[in-house]
Order: C-alpha cells, then sequence, then structure tokens
C-alpha cells in the first residue's frame, strides 16, 4: 500500500502543477497557490478548462455501474459468476480457437497502441501546423496510466490462472502481487482508439471510425476472458472504467485550451483537430 500511497502523491503533484501551468496561460490567478477552493477559484478553473456542457448522465451511469461492480466483488457478490464461467472456457478451448483468441488479444497492447497514437498525432500536427494534435494523446496516457494503476495496486485482485498461489484468486484483495481488476486491456483499448479515430476523422469515413472504436474492444471483452486472462468482472469493469475516461477526453476543447503566448506567435496554437462531436 506504501507504493500506492506514493504513486498518488506523486500524481496529485504532477496533476497541481498542470493546473497551475494552465491557469498562467489563462490569466487565471485564482487558481495559483494558494489556492481556497472558493467560488472565484472555481470560475477560475471552469474558464481554464471549458469542459462541454453535454449530458453528464451517461457518465455517472458509468461511473456508477464501476463502482457497484468493486463493492459487490468486495463483498462476495458476482465471484460465482466468475468461477462459471473461468471454468466452462477451461473446458472449451480447442487449439485452432486458442491460437485466434491470442491473435486477436494482440490488439490490446497499451504500449504500442501509445506509441502509434504519439505518432499519428505529431504526423497530423506538422501538416496542420499545430502542437494539439499531441494533446490528447499526452492527456490519454496520463490519465489511464494513473487511474489504471492506482487501481490495480489497490485493489490486487489474481487472475484466474492464479500464478502465485493464493487460496481464493477470485476476490479482491487476493494477492498483492498481481494487478487483474479492472482490465487494462478493456481500458486502453477504448481509450486509445478512440484517439486514433479521433486523429483520423479527415482519413476514415464515420463508419470506419465506429468500427475503429468498437470493433477491438469487443473483440478484447472476448479473448481476454475466454484465455483466462482476466475474470468476467474484471472485464466488465474495464469496460465501464475506459468508456468513462473515454468520455472525460472527448469533453475537453482541445483546439481552444490556453497554450502561451510564444505557441500562439508562432503560429503552433492553431486549431489541429477536426470537430469529433
Amino acid at each position: 500500500m506504501t507504493g500506492v500511497a506514493v504513486g498518488l502523491f506523486i500524481s496529485w503533484l504532477v496533476v497541481a502543477f498542470t493546473l497551475r501551468s494552465v491557469a498562467r496561460r489563462a490569466d487565471a490567478p485564482a487558481l495559483r497557490w494558494p489556492w481556497s477552493g472558493g467560488r472565484d477559484g472555481v470560475e477560475s478553473l471552469r474558464r481554464a478548462l471549458p469542459l462541454q456542457t453535454r449530458s453528464w448522465w451517461v457518465d455517472t451511469a458509468l461511473l456508477a455501474g464501476f463502482v457497484g461492480v468493486t463493492v459487490a466483488l468486495a463483498n462476495g457478490y458476482l465471484v460465482r459468476l466468475d468461477l462459471q464461467v473461468y471454468q466452462w472456457c477451461e473446458a472449451h478451448r480447442p487449439v485452432a480457437l486458442y491460437w485466434l483468441a491470442r491473435a486477436g488479444n494482440l490488439l490490446g497492447q497499451g504500449t504500442p497502441l501509445a506509441v502509434l497514437a504519439l505518432g499519428l498525432a505529431v504526423v497530423v500536427g506538422w501538416q496542420r501546423r499545430s502542437v494539439r494534435p499531441v494533446l490528447p494523446v499526452l492527456a490519454a496516457e496520463l490519465l489511464t496510466g494513473v487511474t489504471v494503476l492506482g487501481l490495480k495496486l489497490g485493489l490486487y485482485r489474481a487472475p484466474p490462472r492464479n500464478q502465485n498461489g493464493v487460496a481464493h484468486p477470485e476476490q479482491l484483495f487476493s494477492d498483492p502481487g498481481s494487478q487483474s481488476y479492472p482490465s487494462g486491456h478493456l481500458v486502453v483499448a477504448i481509450v486509445w482508439y478512440g484517439i486514433l479515430a479521433l486523429l483520423l476523422v479527415d482519413v476514415l469515413p464515420l463508419r470506419g471510425r465506429s468500427a475503429l472504436r468498437l470493433v477491438p474492444p469487443a473483440v478484447l471483452f472476448c479473448t481476454t476472458v475466454y484465455l483466462s486472462f482476466h475474470w468476467l468482472t474484471d472485464t466488465v469493469a474495464g469496460l465501464l472504467l475506459g468508456m468513462l475516461l473515454y468520455r472525460l477526453l472527448m469533453r475537453v476543447p482541445w483546439d481552444s485550451l490556453p497554450l502561451g503566448r510564444r505557441l500562439t506567435a508562432t503560429g503552433w496554437a492553431r486549431p489541429g483537430l477536426s470537430d469529433h462531436r
């Protein structure tokens, strides 16, 4: 748990200094240290990060679903379902389907997806003479990394294969050496394929972008459970969390965030992302 505390503290420092930098660029002195958190500070934060005002009901439902699954698992519910699905998968895995699932599972590799997204963002940014295509990529890496790693370390659930031989791998808090809950494959797939669709908005038609956002997570939902890499509830939780994080990222007006006088003067702060909402 010491590692979790250190990680959360470092994450808090990163967020704090990032907000302070953004506030300075936006001429929002109420956000500078010390910030009382009062009405003036909230108004300055709203002006610095003018998130989209579309309904938050879906986001709230996703968060409630994730919390509900987590609380249910912590109290012993849904565990029997996880065990039944695991046992079925172990008993129905012919060689051909195994290798097909292994191939499909490659769609959820976070590091290659992040590198691909960053490279594509650099190309798009260079073509449009704007740094803005890089912003959602960096934000996605920070948001998914901090959120997923923090939850995995804090809930330390063993995977179905139980490589450390704990007594009850299906339970939360079962193995401090494991990080099965929630499924990082689902989170990174939803976020990174969504970012790729955003960067390819001028290349792929609407149907192509929709397929890019939907097909890989759907494949990974099946493969991670079928291969016993994750419990069913790991994957459900990853799906809910990934959708929530993606929606939060898409709320940010990347083309209008204040980036400072230097970038504005050189022209590299111009809009660089097509409308994605």
